[in-house]
C-alpha cells in the first residue's frame, strides 16, 4: 500500500522499523550507555501507545469532556514521567507544577488570541506539544539542579554561612546549571529552515497549505513552545531550590 504522506507504506515497512530498533539497541549495548533495554521497551511503548491513540482520536476530539480528559491524561503522564526522572518518591509529583506552569498560560494565550480554536483535532495536538517541550525543559532543569546541589554541597554550605537563605543559597550554585535546559529550545528556534524542517511545518505542507501558511503555523509552535520551556525551566529551578524534590 502507498501512502501521500512523508512516509510510504510498504510491506518492507515493519522490517526497517526493527533494523532500526536494533540497531539503536546495539549501538547503546556496545557503547555501555546503559539504555540498551530502554530502546526496545520505549520503541515497543511508542507503537503500543500511538496504536491506541489512533484507535480512539476521532471519537476523542468529537466531545468536549472526552477532550478534556484526554489532556489531562496527558498531563499526568508528563509529570509522572519527568518526576520519576528527577527523584524518586512521591516528591517526583512536584514535576506537574513547572509543567502546568509553562503548557497553561501558553495555551491561553493562544486560545485568548484566537491563534488556534478550541476544537478537540487543534487543541488536543497543540497542547500535546506543549506538554512535551515543558517535559523536557521540566526533567533537565530538574536533574542537572539536583546534581549541582549535591556536587557542589560544600558551596551551598559556604552560602549559608556568609548569610545567605536556604533558597538564595541552593539558587546561586543550581540555576547557572539548570537553565541549561532551555538550550535545545534555543537551538531549534534559531536554526529552524537552516538545519531542520519540523514537523508542523511539513506536515501542513503535505496537507496542501502554502509555504507561507505552513512557515506562519511552524513559527507559532516554536516560539509557543520556548515561552512554555521558559516557564517551566525557571518554575523548576525554584522547586528545586525550596526543596520540593526532596533537595
Amino acid at each position: 500500500m502507498r501512502s501521500s504522506s512523508l512516509i510510504t507504506v510498504t510491506p518492507l515497512l515493519p522490517v526497517a522499523l526493527v533494523v532500526l530498533v536494533v540497531l539503536a539497541t546495539l549501538v547503546a549495548w556496545l557503547g555501555r550507555l546503559g539504555h540498551g533495554r530502554a530502546v526496545v521497551t520505549a520503541c515497543l511503548r511508542a507503537a503500543a501507545q500511538l496504536g491506541a491513540v489512533s484507535a480512539v482520536i476521532a471519537w476523542v476530539v468529537t466531545l468536549s469532556a472526552a477532550v478534556a480528559g484526554f489532556i489531562l491524561l496527558m498531563y499526568g503522564v508528563a509529570a509522572f514521567t519527568a518526576g520519576r526522572r528527577i527523584t524518586p518518591g512521591r516528591a517526583g509529583w512536584w514535576a506537574g507544577v513547572p509543567i502546568a506552569a509553562g503548557t497553561v498560560p501558553v495555551l491561553g494565550v493562544l486560545a485568548a488570541g484566537r491563534v488556534i480554536t478550541t476544537a478537540g483535532i487543534v487543541i488536543i495536538p497543540v497542547a500535546g506539544i506543549l506538554l512535551g517541550g515543558c517535559l523536557t525543559a521540566t526533567t533537565l532543569a530538574g536533574r542537572r539542579a539536583m546534581d549541582e546541589l549535591v556536587q557542589r554541597r560544600g558551596e551551598v554550605e559556604a552560602a549559608l554561612s556568609l548569610g545567605f537563605g536556604p533558597r538564595e543559597a541552593a539558587l546561586e550554585i543550581c540555576r547557572p546549571a539548570a537553565a541549561q535546559a532551555l538550550v535545545p529550545a534555543l537551538d531549534q528556534t534559531r536554526t529552524v529552515g537552516l538545519v531542520t524542517l519540523p514537523g508542523a511545518f511539513v506536515g501542513m505542507l503535505l496537507g496542501g497549505a502554502s509555504p507561507v501558511q505552513a512557515g506562519i503555523v511552524q513559527l507559532v509552535v516554536l516560539v509557543a513552545l520556548l515561552a512554555a520551556e521558559a516557564v517551566a525551566t525557571v518554575v523548576t529551578i525554584e522547586v528545586v531550590a525550596r526543596g520540593g524534590f526532596g533537595s
